[in-house]
């Protein structure tokens, strides 16, 4: 029995590619269509498989095998509405997105409204965001975001620490010239993170959780979101991957109520933020016979 994140370490557990995972709903394809100015639907599918062969050379996670990076989330969230908001009521409000992959929810935050040249993405690897500009026909020039890559649980890239009461002393530097994200802890107004804090046991999800609420503003209204897989009560469960072997793995999710305990009270001091989170059930027949759940959740500092 194997955890979850340690399948993608191995080339050899990884499954093949398979064409048939490819589907974009009606407005991810209208999306991709105005992003890429592909309009024809057979030549862009062959576009976006195309990447998503050399981004599974990069990091062979099961999200670039499942298309996941096709998918817009971020408007799906309940608190995207609150999100975008914060960008344009705060001067200089910056977006990061946590294992960011190739870039598509920031890009739909851009879209929407969020200013491109405020917004940092970080995740494992610096091949995926140059994936992400050929996946998108972008450039550095065209979509001026900052990406960072590095490891959130390497104490070089965020460095330990409780998160921030007051105002930090020191001002934000310019984004474009980080090479980790502790200059900017205490700064960031908006932090996204979706189909990730699941790939971890309990005591990951919680060190985690700690290094994203150092990076959180306090000004009031500042606020953490996304979403990933849950339970109605948490526990551990034990899947099977898609690989020739069927290896087992387990994984840890979370419920509404322990997601709630575990940031306020326990990241957070008590009653300093306030936590929504609701389970939703989906049908995702890829990764296993039973129900699966999404949490969708917020933190958001008072």
């Amino acid at each position: 029995m194997v955890e979850h994140s340690e399948l993608f370490n191995d080339p050899q557990s990884k499954p093949p590619l398979d064409e048939r995972l490819y589907s974009l709903a009606e407005d991810d394809l209208a999306f991709f269509k105005a992003q890429t100015g592909i309009e024809d639907e057979v030549t862009l599918k062959e576009h976006i498989i195309s990447v998503q062969k050399k981004a599974y050379e990069v990091y062979g996670c099961p999200c670039i095998r499942g298309f996941e990076f096709t998918r817009s989330r971020i408007s799906r969230i309940p608190a995207y509405s609150s999100v975008l908001q914060l960008s344009r009521e705060r001067k200089g409000a910056i977006l990061l997105e946590i294992a960011c992959c190739l870039g598509n929810d920031l890009r739909k935050a851009v879209t929407d409204g969020w200013p491109a040249q405020n917004i940092i993405g970080t995740d494992l690897r610096q091949g995926f965001w140059g994936l992400g500009h050929e996946l998108f026909r972008s450039s550095p020039e065209t979509f001026p975001a900052t990406f960072i890559a590095g490891d959130v649980f390497d104490s070089a890239f965020i460095s330990p620490r409780a998160p921030f009461y007051d105002d930090p002393e020191n001002h934000c530097p310019p984004l474009a010239s980080l090479t980790s994200l502790t200059p900017i802890q205490g700064h960031i107004s908006a932090i996204y993170a979706t189909h990730f804090f699941h790939l971890f046991d309990f005591t990951k999800q919680l060190e985690l959780a700690h290094r994203i609420a150092s990076l959180l503003s306090p000004i009031p209204g500042s606020i953490a979101f996304g979403m990933h897989i849950g339970l109605p009560e948490k526990g551990w469960r034990y899947e099977v991957a898609a690989n020739a072997d069927k290896t087992p793995y387990k994984m840890f999710y979370h419920s509404p109520e322990s997601w709630t305990e575990m940031w306020d009270g326990e990241v957070f001091k008590k009653g300093s933020v306030k936590v929504d989170a609701i389970i939703k059930k989906v049908e995702l027949s890829e990764l296993g016979s039973h129900e699966f759940f999404f949490l969708l959740w917020s933190i958001t500092r008072l």
